[in-house]
């Protein structure tokens, strides 16, 4: 008997063990320091291994860095390849598949080099000594040269004097996020002999050569070009071709006035894939990618797949040259598709209710490797093989073993005026059912982006502090069609506001959200919504605006955006009632009755922080709870791992003080 009990208390002390251990808790602003990102899979030429980059923070650097990896076909040998402060990327094989090349910045070199290494070991060793900007490259058919698009050198940086001259501009477009004052430097492609490590200067002048890749046969470069008298002044570009060495004529294989890029040579060398926007403005935002094809040696082009009204990217032959494996934007997903050039017909690889990125197809067949990632789950890698799914990587299982995530439910909302929205909403863990919650509408920027079925750690992040989050693709978003994506062409802060106030209005007559308790927030284009919609309606009882702006006359000259300005809404002296309407959440601020936290990068050039400071002293000088937080030297998207806690942080603390 004693034995028995003793039996029984085993058990039920294991048993209880066991559920202890496999309790997980809820995500938290920290959990930032602790998901990582993975990305660039590239397939060796034997199709045995896939070499990576991995992404994590360095918590004492208070930065991401990011290491090379690589991964066998099985999945079970996982390699890492480089481990140094310094951070490396753009990971490619040699032709034989014998060596790793990478670009990193390593010890005295303020550029990025190109480094080699024997895939079987031992120290990497650098090829290059670049004193400009490596964009990309690519390796020769015969792994003998490899083609650089390579960042003019700027000669006004100074180092001996510690004294950097002034920047000097004299261009239409003189400003760019991260790169900061854009003065006459340009990309021009060069080609590097690794046995006499001499580097051949191809092109030259005001141009901008970029994404080369050699022809089969390694005599030719197809290469991507805006060759129009004034490139700043449109988003014209073209594929162009040259044979790869010095002095050699360039020939434009394109003339459409929209954007063609991605170019692929088919195996065979006769025919090159690209994307094409269908837009020929000269600024093509609205736009989305359809795949063409065009043969060199005629100069014919042909529009694969014209019907598919989804926007493709990510072009890969497979290795008969007879189908091209694409990713496919659609209604909240982002798939593998499949085009036959037989039949000009698109049909599904891979999709369902999830997210794939980074495709690459294997030489020696016609398996693919891609990133996927899912509403609970962070970008991971996989395999396709036979339109069947398989994991390879378990880099983000720390974190999916200890916390858990909010599902992702599919939604669809009816507007004012009878448009059908889709949505994602998530809802916390523990939310008990039929129980009104408060909920938090997120707004994606862009605006021509979309909310999918990915892994989305800021709603996951909002719904972990108790809030229902819904993500809604108001009309300006990519996924529905080009018209849909056209919609509120010159037309901000109507149809969108419309759509967002549709949503809120779901989710009130769903018995969802709490509609006493109802807040807004974005970043970048879903900032200037959540402006948008603040001055349009006073039902938000909390919002946050992060790298937003209002008075949009005041961006002029300010932001990147000068050809969006000129071609959508024309130049301010020409039609100023435009650009006064499209500002009316600053001229209208005295309706505002939202508390509303402000956000910004100090370095920000996409949406300068002036933006942010305007509402916000409008709001101050009204006496509506506002407060102004701006981070240092950061950009568009803040980076510095500590600064996106912080982030996370004040929007619950935000949305807690006026919302629970």
């Amino acid at each position: 008997m004693k034995l028995l009990h003793l039996l029984i208390f085993m058990i039920v002390f294991v048993c209880s063990s066991f559920a202890q251990n496999n309790t997980k808790r809820s995500l938290k602003p920290t959990d930032v320091y602790k998901i990582k990102t993975i990305g660039d899979p590239q397939i060796s030429p034997d199709g045995k291994w896939v070499a990576y980059v991995l992404s994590a923070v360095d918590t004492g650097k208070d930065k991401r860095n990011s290491d090379i990896w690589m991964i066998s076909w099985d999945g079970k040998e996982n390699l890492q390849m480089t481990n140094t402060e310094d951070g490396e990327s753009s990971p490619r094989w040699s032709p034989d598949g014998k060596y790793l090349s990478f670009l990193a910045s390593r010890n005295a070199d303020k550029h990025s080099q190109v480094w080699l290494m024997d895939r079987r070991g031992g120290e990497a060793k650098k090829l290059t000594d670049i004193k400009g900007d490596v964009g990309e490259y690519t390796w020769s058919p015969d792994g003998k040269k490899i083609a650089m698009s390579i960042l003019d050198q700027d000669f006004t940086d100074t180092s001996k004097t510690k004294t950097r001259l002034p920047y000097v501009m004299d261009r239409y477009h003189f400003k760019q996020d991260r790169d900061g004052w854009i003065e006459n430097r340009f990309n021009h492609l060069y080609v590097f002999d690794l046995d006499s490590k001499k580097m051949d200067t191809l092109t030259k002048g005001n141009f901008n050569e970029t994404a080369p890749q050699w022809s089969p046969n390694g005599k030719q470069l197809a290469f991507v070009s805006n060759r129009t008298t004034d490139p700043d002044r449109n988003d014209n570009e073209d594929i162009c071709l040259m044979n790869a060495e010095k002095n050699a004529a360039i020939k434009k294989l394109t003339d459409w006035p929209g954007a063609d890029k991605n170019p692929k040579w088919s195996p065979n060398g006769e025919t090159i894939a690209y994307t094409s926007t269908s837009s020929n403005l000269n600024f093509t935002m609205y736009g989305q990618n359809g795949i063409s094809l065009v043969t060199p040696a005629t100069g014919v082009i042909r529009s694969l797949a014209g019907t598919v009204d989804r926007n493709v990217s990510d072009l890969q032959w497979t290795n008969d040259g007879k189908n091209i494996i694409c990713l496919i934007t659609d209604d909240r997903k982002q798939y593998v598709g499949n085009v036959s050039l037989a039949t000009n017909v698109l049909s599904t690889l891979v999709g369902d209710e999830r997210s794939f990125s980074d495709i690459q197809i294997n030489s020696s067949g016609n398996t693919v490797a891609t990133v996927l990632s899912e509403p609970q789950l962070p970008g991971e890698l996989y395999v396709i093989e036979n339109k069947q799914l398989r994991r390879l990587t378990h880099v983000q299982d720390s974190v999916t073993n200890q916390i858990e995530f909010s599902k992702a439910e599919g939604f669809t909302s009816t507007s004012k005026d009878g448009a059908k929205i889709s949505g994602i909403l998530y809802r916390p863990v523990n939310a008990v059912a039929g129980k009104k919650l408060p909920t938090i509408i997120f707004i994606h920027g862009g605006p021509v982006g979309q909310d999918d079925f990915g892994f989305d750690l800021s709603r996951q992040m909002l719904a972990a502090a108790g809030y229902a989050v819904a993500a809604v693709n108001y009309r300006g978003s990519n996924g529905r069609g080009i018209e849909f994506t056209k919609a509120i062409y010159a037309d901000w802060g109507n149809k969108e506001v419309l759509d967002i106030l549709g949503a809120a209005d779901y989710l009130v007559k769903m018995g969802i959200a709490d509609e006493n308790n109802m807040g807004i927030g974005g970043w970048s284009y879903g900032g200037i919504l959540t402006n948008y919609t603040i001055a349009s309606t006073t039902r938000f009882k909390a919002a946050a605006s992060g790298a937003g702006s209002s008075l949009q006359l005041s961006m002029y000259g300010v932001d990147q955006y000068v050809t969006q300005y000129e071609t959508e809404l024309g130049a301010p002296w020409k039609n100023p009632k435009k650009w006064m309407d499209l500002s009316y959440p600053f001229f209208n601020a005295d309706k505002i009755k939202t508390p509303t936290l402000f956000m910004a990068g100090e370095k920000d050039f996409n949406v300068p922080s002036a933006g942010s400071e305007q509402m916000y002293q409008a709001l101050r000088s009204l006496n509506i709870p506002t407060q102004l937080v701006i981070y240092p030297g950061q950009f568009h998207g803040i980076s510095k791992p500590s600064y996106q806690v912080d982030r996370f942080e004040r929007y619950i603390k935000w949305f807690n003080k006026y919302l629970k």
